[in-house]
C-alpha cells in the first residue's frame, strides 16, 4: 500500500513538474514575442524621430538661404557691399532665437559657411547661447547674421568654439548696399552682427554671445561627426540640402565682384 501511494505521489508531482515547464515555456514564449515587439517599436519611434531631426536641419538651411535672400533684396536696408565683398565666413540663425520672458538662456541654431580656394565651404550647424543680447531683442524670435570679416575671426569660427567681444572682436553691423562701412569705426571688428525682427533689419550688439559648433545636428546632416576645421575649410562636400544655402551665399558674393570689376 505505503509503495503504491508513494508511486501516485510522484506521478502527480511529475505531472505538476510537467505542467510547471510547458506554463515556463509559454512565459517566455510571450515574454519573447513582447520583446521583440517592443524593440521594433523602439526602432521604428527611433526612426521617426531620426528623420524628423533631419528634416529639421534641412528645413534650417533652407529657412537660413530665405533670410540671406530677403535681407539683400532690400538695397537701403542690405547688408553692405563692402561687408560682402571681404566676407571670410557667412553665419545665419533663422527665426530660432528664443528668449524666455525674465531669462537670461538665449539660445539659437543656424549654418555657417567660409571662403576657401574653391569656394564656399560646406556649411557646418552651429548654435548661439548667452549674452547680454536677449534684452535688446525685447522677448521675440529673431533672424541673426553674422559676418566674420578677417583672417583672425575666421581662424576663432574655425576653432568650433569662440566667445563674441572676448575672443573675436564684435560690434553690430551697418546697414545699407551703398554705405560707407569702411570709414567706420566698426569695420575694425572681426565679426559684424545683424539682427532682424518683425521685418527692420538693423546692426546688434551680440557680445558675451558663445559661437559652437552643433555636434548632434553636425551628426545628422553628415551621417557622421566631422569637426569644424573640416567642414568650414572645405575638405567636405556639400550634402544636397545645403545647395540653396550656398547659391544665396555665392549669389550675392558674385553680385559684389562683378559690380566691382
Amino acid at each position: 500500500m505505503y509503495t503504491r501511494i508513494t508511486v501516485i505521489e510522484q506521478a502527480i508531482l511529475g505531472a505538476r513538474w510537467v505542467q510547471k515547464r510547458v506554463k515556463m515555456k509559454s512565459r517566455n514564449h510571450a515574454a519573447t514575442k513582447y520583446l521583440l515587439t517592443l524593440g521594433s517599436v523602439v526602432l521604428i519611434l527611433g526612426s521617426m524621430s531620426w528623420a524628423k531631426d533631419q528634416t529639421d536641419i534641412d528645413k534650417r538651411i533652407g529657412k537660413a538661404a530665405e533670410v540671406l535672400n530677403e535681407i539683400m533684396a532690400v538695397p537701403d536696408k542690405a547688408i553692405p557691399d563692402k561687408v560682402m565683398t571681404h566676407a571670410k565666413c557667412i553665419a545665419v540663425i533663422p527665426s530660432l532665437v528664443k528668449i524666455p520672458v525674465g531669462f537670461g538662456g538665449q539660445h539659437g541654431k543656424g549654418v555657417a559657411t567660409c571662403r576657401t580656394e574653391h569656394g564656399w565651404s560646406a556649411p557646418a550647424p552651429i548654435t548661439i547661447t548667452g549674452g547680454s543680447w536677449g534684452l535688446q531683442l525685447g522677448g521675440q524670435a529673431v533672424d541673426l547674421v553674422m559676418i566674420v570679416k578677417s583672417d583672425t575671426g575666421m581662424q576663432k569660427m574655425l576653432s568650433s568654439k569662440f566667445k563674441l567681444g572676448a575672443d573675436a572682436s564684435a560690434a553690430a553691423g551697418p546697414v545699407g548696399r551703398d554705405a560707407a562701412a569702411d570709414t567706420d569705426i566698426k569695420m575694425n571688428a572681426e565679426v559684424l552682427t545683424y539682427s532682424r525682427a518683425r521685418g527692420l533689419f538693423a546692426g546688434i550688439d551680440l557680445n558675451g554671445a558663445v559661437i559652437s559648433q552643433d555636434k548632434d545636428e553636425t551628426a545628422l546632416l553628415y551621417g557622421k561627426f566631422i569637426p569644424f576645421e573640416d567642414l568650414l575649410s572645405g575638405k567636405v562636400p556639400p550634402p544636397p540640402s545645403a545647395e540653396p544655402f550656398l547659391a544665396a551665399v555665392r549669389k550675392y558674393s558674385h553680385e559684389v565682384h562683378e559690380r566691382q570689376g
